[in-house]
């Protein structure tokens, strides 16, 4: 049961986040939450790709454990570069879901992607303790 639950939470994390990049890249699914980042523009079209890209991986199972701490990474980065500037709290700076992002693929990152990931099927789980012989 509990690898399920993982499994949706890496699910639904991944897809969330893979929405907000293709929000921002494409102008879909009722466009991007802030200015559209032109194209190689930092920071945004690199986070925007970031989302996309690593958010499908997560929402996969494939190297998700990389993926995790980049997608994690880049929303501690928002959060302190973008949010945090204007007040502390992020309830008053708006970094609600920066942190919430942050926090959810930093759990990814050390909980790993579970059993229901496709790394599993391409890479056979390895036995935790070894034999010498």
């Amino acid at each position: 049961m509990d690898s399920l639950v993982l499994a949706l939470y890496r699910f639904v994390l991944g897809l969330l986040f893979a929405c907000h990049g293709a929000a921002t890249l494409f102008d879909v699914m009722g466009g991007p939450q802030g200015p559209v980042p032109g194209f190689g523009q930092w920071p945004g079209w690199w986070a925007a790709v970031i989302e996309l890209g690593g958010g499908a991986l997560v929402l996969l199972g494939l190297v998700t454990r990389a993926a995790a701490v980049l997608c994690s990474g880049t929303m501690a980065y928002a959060y302190f570069v973008v949010h945090q500037p204007q007040a502390l709290f992020p309830i008053e700076n708006g970094g609600e879901k920066a942190a919430l992002f942050c926090w959810g693929f930093l759990l990814i990152a050390v909980l790993g992607p579970g059993r229901w990931a496709l790394s599993a099927l391409v890479t056979p789980a390895r036995p935790l303790v070894h034999e010498r012989t």
